[in-house]
């Protein structure tokens, strides 16, 4: 009996340092492997019920096979980050782990992006849904710049993604030189001056378009900001970027608000309880969301698709739930512009 219990103690040591380094070298992380099942098999990502998705919750049995069901749905976007999320913390994820199946998800995803890129160089919101606004090339919320950052890293190496395979660094090389195109061809001639851009453009003429009912053609205060930040990093810019860089500082210079803020009160009248006011404020300068495209106007819109002058004109519901002031373009006036002049001039 003793041979025996020897012969199986030896057997379970050698299991144990036969698969000992297989778990060591491989080990999961629970997001990543949430981000695996919420992944399409076009290789992008959804956003359910028009939410981030929260991969900190842990998802059932059934929740899980609900997703691997879904799997073929064409619901993928780059709304609020959805898609380039993903890639960037998987790519992290791998080199953390090793595990395989986290770069390989990563590339899944940046193959599905590089998909999406439009002949005009652009990307839109969803893809390949193009029903409504969903086609348009979308500067929203910086989907389309953090999809160019994406690309970037890819077409360089950085930020970890040297272990991206070299054939979808070439494509992302290409993909960067068309997005930055797109940029220079969309941003806005105001009466043939160079300005700022909308947050999304038609995907044929690169006109600004409408969006959401309360999103109209516009000029942005906050979407042009990320635009031009990703301009800034290019080494060697050439003149026609250079050129774009400068005309959008010129023009958030010339629409500063100055002397105003906004306050966010409690308001037991409201349907939420609260509303936001602008007030009177002598050491404030704020910017508007959006700028009429002819006039520099700010202007306001609510749910009816109507402009209006003030904030207090459009439905609180909208007051409350959107930014249509900021600082967006503080830093980049203050610090960022100056760095750039001071590395490659004017």
């Amino acid at each position: 009996m003793r041979k025996v219990s020897a012969f199986f103690a030896v057997n379970v040591l050698l299991l144990f340092w036969l698969s000992g380094p297989v778990i060591a070298q491989f080990p999961k992380d629970s997001v990543s492997e949430r981000m695996l099942l919420y992944q399409r098999n076009d290789g992008g990502w959804p956003q359910p019920g028009g939410d981030p998705i929260n991969y900190k919750r842990e998802l059932t049995p059934a929740q899980q096979q609900t997703l691997i069901a879904e799997k073929s749905k064409l619901d993928a976007t780059i709304d609020d980050q959805s898609t380039t999320r993903e890639i960037n913390y998987l790519i992290a994820s791998f080199g953390q782990t090793k595990n395989d199946d986290y770069r390989k998800a990563a590339e899944r995803g940046i193959t599905y992006l590089l998909s999406a890129q439009n002949a005009a160089g652009g990307w839109p919101q969803f893809y390949p849904d193009s029903s409504s606004y969903r086609g348009q090339i979308t500067y929203n919320d910086q989907a389309m710049i953090d999809v160019l950052w994406v690309m970037d890293h890819v077409a360089t190496g950085t930020d970890g993604f040297n272990v991206v395979s070299k054939s979808l660094r070439d494509q992302a090389k290409k993909a960067v030189k068309q997005g930055i195109q797109c940029i220079l061809k969309t941003q806005y001639r105001q009466n043939g001056k160079l300005t700022a851009w909308c947050a999304q453009h038609d995907r044929y003429t690169l006109q600004p378009a409408k969006a959401r009912t309360f999103e109209l053609p516009s000029l942005s205060g906050n979407e042009s900001v990320g635009i031009v930040q990703f301009l800034m990093h290019i080494d060697n810019p050439s003149p026609a970027v250079k050129q774009a860089i400068q005309a959008a500082v010129t023009w958030f210079e010339s629409v500063k608000l100055r002397g105003i803020a906004v306050k966010t009160i409690n308001d037991p009248n409201q349907p939420k309880g609260r509303d936001r006011i602008v007030v009177s404020d002598p050491t404030s300068i704020l910017w508007a969301r959006f700028y009429d495209l002819d006039t520099n106007t700010p202007f306001f819109c609510g749910r009816d698709s109507i402009k209006k002058d003030k904030l207090a004109d459009i439905e609180n519901e909208r007051r409350v739930g959107y930014a249509y002031y900021g600082t967006w373009p503080a830093k980049l006036l203050s610090a960022d512009y100056p760095n750039w002049v001071k590395k490659w001039g004017k």
